[in-house]
């Protein structure tokens, strides 16, 4: 908890009643307990609020479904090369047209030696 270990943390307890006094020291451990008790009922508060607006339960997600450590990208392209599933094509079966337009060829149009490249002011 914030690099603090058991030691460190009896002493900073040690400490905090020593500063605040034995006078004080009720109307503290007060102010702490309804602080705790604050943050918990807006911790409650937000899963409610998730609830309503998601419309499930937190408790019920499985989030081992989730985890993105079992997505390993090697995995997946050596299960992708391997798969043998793969459907043969019969003798008589015609074969496959590619009939995507194929896209205009690009002129590229060269300047003259020492002729000035254009330039536009208002481009960024």
């Amino acid at each position: 908890m914030f690099g603090i270990n058991g030691p460190e943390f009896i002493l900073l307890l040690i400490i905090g009643v020593l500063v605040i006094g034995p006078s004080r020291l009720p109307e503290y451990t007060q102010k702490l307990a309804n602080l705790v008790k604050e943050v918990r009922r807006m911790a409650s508060g937000a899963r409610e609020q998730i609830k309503e607006e998601v419309g499930i339960d937190i408790d019920e997600v499985d989030w081992k479904k989730y985890d993105p450590r079992q997505y390993d990208p090697r995995r997946i392209i050596k299960d992708a090369l391997l798969d043998d599933e793969s459907k043969p094509v019969s003798a008589g079966a015609p074969a496959a047209v590619d009939n995507k337009p194929k896209p205009p060829a690009r002129v590229i149009e060269k300047l003259a030696d020492g002729e000035a490249a254009p330039f536009d002011s208002e481009a960024t």
